[in-house]
């Protein structure tokens, strides 16, 4: 795709807003969510990268973002798709509030080992989750933050205390690190299944981890793969059972993600694109919503009116604009 010819900058710069709209819960750190908005000839799609991350990484986003809203998406299998409840790092007595805004659902994802707690905590958050929900799977998302050590003793325990454990997701942050991991848990007669994220999107070569025999499962994220296209290239070469998962977006970004899942040949697990539901409002008055699980797959309108509710201050909407032209040459 040549940027320059498909999407000009001065078209983005026309219909670009930037809004930041709160979050219910504190979700990766954060209290309230940015993005910047843009609409082409196939509709808005949503542009962002967190703010951490540097150019390089954030015009991987852009390209993908350009793709979904000038070019049109590749043939879809299915029109709706199964999406897991995703709960925070919350203590115990927060567990059934939060998780109560998902209605229906099949699997949780549940976020382990932050801001610095310990194992404990986590337990404490995973055996809530059971006890309440008993018939649902649980995967556990720790952004590579266990060592292999832990990470092995997390799964005895929970195998022990019969949890339904569906899988670790980038238990640990190395590809080399989740190579270990998979050897030693074959090694204790542990059946449990490894995904990889970061380990796919933030690598140079996203193959590595499959080369490495070090995932089970791919967690593919179209915006920091850029774009629907390049994740299904990934998913095809791999041959790995995969799950299409969100960076906390609006209805528009996870839009993008719902029409990556519709795409692929075989849709096997729940996808993580629910997490509208942990932000305090959205960009449009139809917004995507979880319905008994499940997740209708469509493009998204955006409304002037909630763009004016949730537009960002002047100087991060600069922040942003800034941004998006440094990113743009990039591409």
């Amino acid at each position: 795709m040549n940027v320059s010819q498909v999407a000009p900058l001065s078209e983005l710069l026309g219909s670009a807003a930037v809004v930041s709209i709160g979050l219910r819960t504190r979700f990766r750190g954060l209290l309230e969510r940015e993005a910047l908005l843009f609409k082409g000839p196939e509709g808005w799609a949503e542009w962002s990268p967190f703010t951490e991350y540097s150019d390089e990484e954030a015009a991987v986003w852009l390209r993908a973002a350009i793709e979904f809203a000038y070019q049109p998406t590749p043939a879809l299998q299915r029109n709706q798709i199964g999406i897991n409840a995703t709960l925070p790092a919350v203590g115990p007595d927060q567990v059934e509030k939060v998780l109560g805004r998902f209605g229906r659902f099949a699997t949780v994802k549940i976020k382990v080992v932050e801001h610095g707690e310990d194992l404990s905590a986590d337990l404490a958050r995973i055996n809530r989750v059971v006890e309440l929900f008993p018939d649902a799977k649980i995967r556990l998302d720790a952004n590579g933050g266990y060592t292999v050590l832990e990470a092995l003793n997390l799964s005895k325990t929970l195998l022990e205390n019969k949890v339904p454990l569906e899988y670790l997701e980038q238990p640990v942050a190395s590809i080399g690190e989740l190579a270990q991991l998979r050897v030693e848990l074959k090694r204790n007669g542990l059946e449990v299944q490894i995904a990889a994220d970061e380990s796919i999107r933030k690598a140079t070569d996203p193959m590595a981890v499959v080369h490495a025999s070090a995932a089970d499962i791919l967690v593919l994220k179209a915006a920091p793969l850029g774009g629907i296209r390049q994740a299904l290239e990934i998913a095809a070469e791999a041959a790995l059972p995969a799950v299409v998962s969100s960076a906390l977006e609006t209805s528009v970004g996870l839009s993008m993600g719902a029409h990556l899942a519709a795409a692929l040949p075989e849709l096997t697990f729940d996808c993580g694109l629910g997490t509208a539901s942990l932000l305090i409002g959205d960009v449009s008055s139809s917004p995507l919503k979880v319905i008994d699980g499940q997740l209708e797959v469509r493009r998204v309108e955006v409304d002037q009116s909630r763009l004016d509710t949730f537009r960002a201050e002047d100087h991060r909407a600069d922040w942003w604009l800034e941004r998006l032209e440094r990113c743009y040459k990039l591409l």
